[in-house]
């Protein structure tokens, strides 16, 4: 090979490197910022092919897509000064190229641990103006849409865009928590205790009032088998009155004969009485002899 094909190789080897570091990309997930001599000279790349200044200009890319910040659970004081713990966090990407280099060196922990202290101030703040039946129930969607905002005003200077805030977890501090537990617990057994107390009270009257009822129908029930009895009494005494004044003769002797029929129910019985004994008469008159 002559040294001119050779010097003809090596221009042409040199010129596609030339070119090669002549040339470069930026597609929309990222974002990109030109130096010249250390110093920024372009930051409004959109996606496409660009050329630069080897050796003279350098190019620096940064992932343009949403990125996420999760924080450490963090322990604030509500209005009460109860600890609550707070698991949160933050979705957010870059806005202005330059000023995101320029702030945090272009490291995406130098702008997680700005964004996060941030976060955290304003998070404080907000937890110290709730109770903590606010922050847990009624107000976290507010406390959540007020931090996107504020933290938006915070951030322009590291050039960064917070998309959102999210409150993923808020439980009570462990320092708090068995003393709440506590508190339910006292407050189950006495709503237990209360309606306990109440089922008793409601046994008592229903057998109190059963307990009524039974003495009130007993008392009617022996009133009226009282009053049935006399009025059955009465008719017999009316019926046996009738009987006697149609023929006091036969009543007597019909009365005497069932009243030998029970004296004398059983071969056994025994009555001992004078043979003259007006229980006798029948005996011994000539109409009750045998015959």
């Amino acid at each position: 090979m002559s040294e001119k094909t050779l010097f003809a190789l090596i221009g042409l080897v040199a010129l596609i490197a030339l070119l090669a570091g002549s040339i470069f990309t930026v597609t929309e997930r990222e974002r990109a910022v030109m130096f010249q001599f250390g110093e920024i000279v372009r930051d409004d790349f959109k996606p496409g092919l660009y050329f630069k200044i080897p050796m003279i200009q350098n190019v620096r890319k940064f992932d343009g897509r949403v990125l996420t910040m999760d924080s450490e659970p963090e322990e604030y004081l509500t209005s009460e000064k109860k600890n609550v713990l707070v698991d949160s966090y933050v979705k957010w990407r870059i806005e202005n190229v330059a000023r995101y280099f320029t702030a945090t060196g272009g490291e995406v922990t130098n702008a997680n641990q700005r964004l996060s202290e941030l976060i955290k101030n304003g998070l404080r703040d907000e937890f110290g103006k709730r109770t903590i039946q606010e922050v847990i129930s009624g107000e976290r969607a507010q406390i959540m849409d007020l931090l996107t905002v504020q933290a938006n005003k915070l951030v322009k200077e590291l050039g960064i865009q917070v998309v959102d805030v999210r409150i993923i977890r808020i439980e009570y501090a462990a320092s708090i928590s068995n003393s709440v537990y506590q508190r339910m617990e006292a407050e189950r057994q006495r709503v237990a205790k209360d309606l306990r107390s109440r089922g008793a009270e409601a046994a008592e009257k229903i057998r109190a009032d059963a307990d009524r009822q039974r003495t009130v129908i007993l008392a009617e029930a022996y009133r009226d088998a009282e009053r049935t009895r006399g009025e059955g009494d009465a008719t017999s005494s009316e019926i046996y009155a009738k009987a006697f004044s149609k023929n006091s003769e036969f009543y007597s002797f019909y009365r005497s004969l069932t009243a030998y029929k029970k004296t004398f129910a059983d071969r056994s019985d025994i009555i001992v009485l004078k043979p003259d004994s007006e229980f006798f008469k029948y005996f011994n008159s000539a109409k009750g002899s045998r015959r």
